[in-house]
């Protein structure tokens, strides 16, 4: 009978315990949430860019109290570096398994992606994609994998309804395609995409080059790019790449009528902006942007360059990531993988920058995320389609 009332005593004081973690003022336990992008390699800055984001994210969370159904526990990053490889993004998922992360927040680049979270299945890891574009990540039917932002093929069709609008404004001048990518997953994906779209508009897609990563020359596609001659060229590429393709068209004078990326890597990027004006200006580019109406997007860009770094794509898509998940977190009241999938898998998450409206995930991919057209206009990067965010009016073409 003794023994059966010390049981009983003892699970009163444990379910006391778990009811009241802040019992004389200890603090509760922090989550561990992996935080993994390329920080070396081909990809480092966007990894260092997305880390940054991911960052400011945790210190937001944490200052506003952490999470308040856990008594206020504080997020605590674990950092991985996925050194621009897939294979390397595997080995820090094992590692962060064994650390006993309770989600994982990455790995910008779509290749990654693809093995991370494939990787983090096993261990039925929640992981949030913060970037990574090709559809393939979200089309195995893994359940821990959650994308905000949208895929290519949502990026391909938006790109190229708008681009026949604008075309169709301006008295359809431009007939003519020319398509140039990086050789990875997202590049040859986004240009397989629009390779299939563009002849549906009535556009003859003349030729489609591929390029390697790194590439420090583009003097060869230039010139065939002059040679075929193309009323518009869209590139899909990484940020040093495209700022070297585009550079090199300019120093060779070779204007086609518009340059229109699609998640082109420097297009929609202050840096690029900045650091090359000239060879910058009258760009549109289809791409992750913010909502330029929400007075927290240039609260956040102020932040980031007060830092001495640029306010780009890769920062405030894992900014609003991380946020996804911290949400998923406080209403999950618990720390636990399954439960925090489970909340991801039903989040109506709104309050972000993003202009998406409120998340809706089906089969991992948020169906409500979108990007938006911006154009490089006066020095500054300016919305402008669709019309509801719309800061300037488009110039198209370019070149009459």
């Amino acid at each position: 009978m003794s023994t059966r009332r010390h049981f009983m005593s003892q699970s009163a004081a444990a379910a006391s315990a778990l009811a009241f973690p802040l019992v004389s003022g200890a603090q509760p336990r922090p989550i561990k949430v992996g935080v993994l992008h390329p920080v070396t390699g081909a990809l480092a800055y966007s990894g260092q860019q997305c880390r940054l984001g991911a960052m400011l994210a945790i210190e937001d969370i944490n200052n506003a109290g952490g999470i308040k159904s856990l008594g206020g526990a504080k997020l605590e990053a674990m950092l991985g570096d996925a050194q621009s490889n897939p294979q390397a993004g595997t080995a820090e998922i094992e590692k962060m398994n064994e650390a006993g992360v309770s989600a994982v927040v990455g790995a910008f680049a779509s290749a990654i992606c693809l093995a991370t979270t494939q990787a983090a299945a096993k261990y039925n890891l929640p992981h949030v994609v913060d970037v990574g574009v090709a559809d393939q990540i979200v089309e195995r039917g893994l359940k821990n994998t959650f994308r905000f932002g949208p895929g290519y093929k949502m990026c391909a069709q938006t790109a190229v309804a708008s681009l026949h609008a604008l075309n169709t404004a301006a008295g359809k001048p431009a007939r003519t395609v020319m398509i140039v990518h990086e050789e990875s997953l997202f590049g040859t994906g986004t240009a397989n995409l629009l390779a299939s779209e563009l002849p549906g508009y009535g556009y003859e897609v003349k030729e489609v080059i591929k390029h390697a990563n790194p590439t420090r020359d583009f003097n060869n596609i230039a010139l065939r790019i002059r040679q075929v001659n193309p009323d518009i060229l869209i590139p899909a590429n990484y940020y040093n790449e495209y700022a070297l393709l585009v550079r090199t068209l300019q120093q060779q004078k070779i204007t086609p009528k518009a340059i229109y990326s699609v998640l082109g890597g420097a297009a929609s990027s202050y840096k690029f902006v900045k650091e090359f004006p000239d060879a910058a200006n009258g760009i549109i580019d289809c791409n992750h942007w913010f909502n330029p109406k929400d007075k927290r997007s240039a609260d956040l860009r102020k932040r980031v360059e007060a830092k001495g770094q640029f306010f780009s794509y890769e920062v405030f898509m894992t900014y609003t990531a991380m946020k996804l998940l911290a949400d998923a977190i406080e209403r999950a009241k618990s720390a636990d993988r399954a439960a925090i999938i489970d909340a991801l898998t039903a989040s109506k998450f709104a309050d972000h920058i993003m202009p998406y409206g409120a998340t809706q995930f089906v089969n991992g991919q948020n169906t409500g995320a979108r990007p938006l057209m911006t154009q490089v206009q006066k020095g500054d990067i300016k919305v402008i389609v669709p019309r509801e965010f719309r800061e300037v009016e488009p110039i198209f073409p370019l070149k009459a």
